[in-house]
């Protein structure tokens, strides 16, 4: 059956490039427009000792504008987060009609958000003190963002040739929207057990995460609910607007300039003298540039692409099996979320409130000991292959000065918040900054400079989407006292400080094969966090070992984030790397019970 006519399509080619150009552009502005707010506020305060009046709120505003216009860019990248792994695995017919159902999901939360937008912004007074603005502007923007929402998808579904198959998902997804508020199913089961039945039915279909929350809580009002829609579009945009979440977009840049200018190059040249000449020099030099890139990105997908493409070549060329060179790029590139900056450190203290700069401290040590677990599991496994010769003193030399510049943005980001010179986020800003200086000097150009305003500004987008969607499904989660069920599960042994550890590290492990790294630990953090601050447990110490053991499962089947980023780079099935991956995946569990181990001793 032909889906739709080839003029339709011509058009629908035409209408969405125009408008994949506009979003990009104003999402790429928008960041651009929020990183000078945050620097004026910073130099305001240091050269002229006085203040922006708004520039907190001004910055919250416009990071919500920049994920409404970003969201649908986003769903075409791989942080899109979907689930695809079984749909994959469905012979045709059944595997159409799921992406049927999966982008009815993304039309339910698009309408959720438009409608909804537009109710609670009808519905909102006030000005806001700071700004001097009606407070319904910022929640009419995810009204903005869910229209763009429904008109890009549709878009581009027409230039698939699926235009049958997106207006069949249309009219499911506007039956279940408009039917739903007329239905109301009584049962003996709390709401929350029906929210999460939704979303694990959205993302074994393969929508987008975020999606699939906002569907879930929508669907849930017919079975008791306490969350009407515009109070979920209120706390879906009540999360993402906090400070602190601002500094997810700076770190993004901060590895997109790194990786354009050229300097992340010098890393890998800095690397390469200081271990290429070992055994599995080339692995090693990977995994040390994984090390040194953690303090500057904070993000392992982006260090996995670069990874991917910049050492598999070289790997093969030296004889290592293209699957085990891509297993060893997307293990190392698990260290970026450990390593300070970690965007998921800034998610955890979001959610729970927990010193940036002490998780930062704690991502340290435990990136250390990663680190040295993978280089000891690299070190048994790769056999016998090409090395570079030992570097001269003087090439060290020439590579370590060539390299001072990336250094420099560790001692921006973490001395800088660990001292209290600055907030995360205003450490975040200005090493975008600085790595932007960086950039201009080495003459990136002004089209490849706003291509990674654009990246990031769509990849915060996603996350930020993700953050505020799982504000909804976190309250009735709360609302049903899910937390006090999981507190008692994970007192079951006893309550000491070893069982709450192993049952939540045992939580973690299941939570994390099937959720993306950010809504697991938005989920989990608060609910685990306090059983284990009554065992006696550190709560930083608890929080790092929260996020090491979500961040292995970059490396799990079956949503193996890290390992589907290198599989599309380097064209190796991600079967192939799974399999590959298993003795690194190992040497990171060893890793985690160690800090494990170490989080138990010190709480006695």
């Amino acid at each position: 059956m032909r889906q739709s006519s080839p003029g339709l399509r011509g058009v629908a080619v035409s209408v969405l490039g125009g408008l994949d150009a506009v979003l990009g552009f104003l999402a790429a502005g928008l960041l651009a427009a929020l990183l000078m707010v945050v620097l004026a506020g910073v130099v305001l305060r240091y050269a002229f000792s006085t203040g922006f009046i708004g520039a907190e709120d001004l910055g919250i505003w416009l990071h919500v504008a920049m994920i409404a216009v970003g969201a649908p860019l986003s769903l075409k990248s791989a942080l899109a987060m979907r689930l695809d792994v079984f749909v994959r695995l469905l012979p045709s017919r059944p595997k159409r009609a799921a992406e049927i159902f999966a982008d009815a999901f993304s039309f339910v939360a698009a309408f959720i958000l438009l409608f909804g937008g537009v109710e609670i912004a009808a519905m909102l007074g006030g000005v806001s003190p700071t700004l001097g603005l009606p407070e319904w502007v910022r929640f009419s923007f995810l009204g903005i963002g869910g229209g763009l929402i429904l008109v890009y998808l549709f878009l581009q579904r027409l230039v698939e040739g699926r235009g049958v198959a997106a207006l069949l998902s249309l009219l499911l997804a506007a039956g279940t929207y408009f039917g739903l508020p007329e239905v109301f199913i009584d049962n003996t089961l709390p709401a929350s057990f029906f929210l999460g039945l939704v979303a694990a039915l959205g993302l074994l279909l393969a929508a987008p995460l975020a999606h699939a929350f906002l569907a879930a809580a929508y669907v849930a009002i017919a079975f008791g609910s306490t969350l009407p829609e515009p109070a979920i579009v209120s706390s879906t945009v009540t999360g993402m607007s906090k400070f602190l979440l601002l500094a997810i977009p700076f770190f993004l840049l901060v590895g997109a300039l790194l990786t354009e200018s050229g300097v992340a190059n010098r890393l890998v040249r800095f690397a390469a003298a200081m271990v290429g000449h070992r055994r599995a020099g080339l692995a090693q030099t990977t995994l040390l540039t994984s090390v040194l890139l953690s303090g500057a990105s904070g993000s392992s997908v982006a260090n996995a692409a670069f990874g991917a493409a910049t050492f598999q070549p070289e790997l093969v060329r030296h004889g290592y099996p293209p699957p085990q060179a891509g297993a060893i790029i997307a293990a190392t590139s698990v260290l970026d979320n450990i390593i300070p900056p970690s965007i998921a450190f800034l998610i955890l203290a979001a959610a729970t409130n927990l010193s940036v700069g002490s998780l930062l401290v704690g991502g340290f040590f435990a990136g250390a000991v990663m680190a040295l677990c993978l280089a000891v599991a690299i070190h048994l496994t790769v056999g016998d292959v090409k090395t570079h010769p030992r570097a001269k003193a003087p090439e060290r030399r020439k590579a370590a000065i060539s390299a001072i510049p990336a250094f420099g943005l560790g001692v921006i980001v973490v001395v800088g918040i660990r001292i209290g010179i600055v907030t995360t986020t205003e450490a975040a800003a200005l090493a975008a900054l600085y790595t932007l200086v960086l950039g201009l000097y080495g003459r990136i150009g002004a089209e490849r400079t706003l291509g990674a305003f654009r990246q990031s500004a769509v990849e915060a987008a996603a996350i930020g989407l993700l953050i505020g969607a799982a504000g909804p499904f976190a309250f009735l989660l709360a609302v049903d006292d899910v937390s006090g069920i999981v507190s008692n599960f994970v007192m079951l042994l006893g309550g000491s400080a070893l069982a709450v550890l192993l049952l939540s590290n045992l939580i973690l492990f299941v939570a994390g094969l099937v959720l993306d790294i950010g809504a697991a630990i938005l989920l989990f953090g608060p609910i685990l966090l306090p059983a284990a601050v009554a065992a006696g447990i550190d709560p930083i110490h608890f929080g790092v070992i929260l996020v090491v053991n979500l961040m292995i499962h970059g490396l799990t089947p079956p949503v193996g984030m890290l390992i589907f980023v290198v599989s599309g780079v380097t064209r190796v099935s991600a079967t192939a790397l799974f399999r590959a991956v298993v003795p690194y995946l190992v040497s990171l569990l060893v890793a985690l019970v160690i800090l494990s181990g170490l989080a138990v001793a010190v709480s006695r």
